[in-house]
């Protein structure tokens, strides 16, 4: 933590600015390991502080020994106002992505002494590239959804419902330690499959189906993001087809992408293959993005991707088909990108798997 304090204070310095007020639950959470819901953080030259109210000023004591424990009584704002008066702030970065205009009319109306500045992703972008640490708990957040699908598998099989699967996954990642689902558990099958976030419905699965799983499990605090497609029984010619040419886009994107070169180029290493195969239509989502305490983080992997990757960053890859009426077939890893390429932390095999 003392090493994001000592990053995000950088960051103000360089934009010219006395303080931020981080408001974004999951930066808070990275910046002091503080696990209530609610509370802010005050950051400055020289101090550091948590301000939220008596439910969690045990708790936060606890968890974030490294700031100032802040109790308000009344609203939020009037204490953060008092603060900024004692420290003598005049320009206060807040996250613009995170405050309604309800709440921006408030600062207004409570922070009179101080300059409000509207910024973006200051936090976020400290968190793109894990240390070691973060590294680890994902690693464990991908082995707890791995060894749950690995646990579904027999269960994959005709008139079991989507959504039955769904339930049983989440409560196998429960079981197996993570804290719940990293988001709503996609599973759709046979044309279903075409749709890329179809989330589980009362669908029965039938002989002849793909089965697309997107699944993932929140392990103190961090995420994985897995999908796998399986085949219930033997598949027609255009599914294999399909499968065959994104396992091999999937599989030349992960030959290829290394550091120092931008989202949009990593993109390109999915995007070619499926459309020299004439699929590219079919294909409308980007290559993958980052992932860490959010599903969706920075750096993302697409057309639009200008951020240049970096050693540290955790990403996914997941190039996908998806043919209206008839299947769709996405395949995603999750990746370290290391000095020399990429690591592929996902071990759950690829090749077609026919139950």
């Amino acid at each position: 933590m003392e090493n994001r304090l000592k990053s995000l204070r950088t960051e103000l310095k360089e934009r010219e600015l006395d303080a931020i007020l981080v408001t974004s639950p999951t930066n808070r959470r990275y910046l002091t390991g503080f696990t209530g819901s609610a509370g802010s953080v005050l950051v400055t030259a020289d101090a550091a502080m948590l301000i939220t109210d008596f439910r969690y000023i045990e708790q936060a004591t606890v968890q974030a020994p490294l700031y100032r424990i802040v109790k308000h009584l009344g609203l939020s704002h009037e204490k953060i106002a008092e603060l900024l008066l004692e420290s003598n702030i005049k320009s206060l970065a807040f996250e613009e992505e995170d405050i309604t205009y309800k709440k921006y009319s408030g600062f207004v109306e409570a922070f009179t002494k101080c300059k409000l500045v509207a910024t973006n992703s200051i936090v976020e972008n400290l968190r793109i590239v894990k240390d070691e640490n973060e590294v680890v708990i994902i690693k464990r957040a991908i082995e707890i959804a791995e060894q749950a699908f690995t646990r579904l598998l027999p269960e994959i099989k005709p008139g079991i419902s989507e959504k039955q699967l769904a339930i049983n996954l989440e409560n196998y990642m429960r079981e197996l330690g993570a804290d719940g689902a990293s988001f709503t558990i996609i599973i759709a099958s046979g044309e279903r499959s075409s749709l890329p976030h179809g989330t589980a419905s009362d669908k029965l699965l039938a002989s002849g189906e793909l089965v697309t799983f997107d699944f993932g499990a929140i392990y103190q605090g961090y995420i994985s993001d897995i999908t796998r497609t399986v085949a219930v029984g033997e598949i027609a010619a255009k599914q294999k087809e399909i499968y065959n040419i994104v396992l091999e886009a999937q599989l030349n994107a992960l030959a290829n992408i290394k550091p120092g070169m931008t989202g949009r180029e990593a993109d390109s290493f999915t995007r070619d293959v499926i459309e020299q195969y004439g699929y590219g239509e079919y294909y409308g989502h980007g290559t993958g993005h980052g992932i860490g305490m959010d599903v969706h983080e920075a750096p993302t992997i697409s057309q639009r991707g200008e951020t240049v990757l970096k050693p540290g960053m955790i990403i996914t890859v997941e190039p996908g088909i998806y043919l209206p009426g008839v299947a769709g077939v996405r395949i995603e890893d999750d990746v370290l990108i290391t000095k020399d390429g990429v690591s592929v932390l996902t071990q759950l095999p690829k090749d077609l798997l026919i139950l």
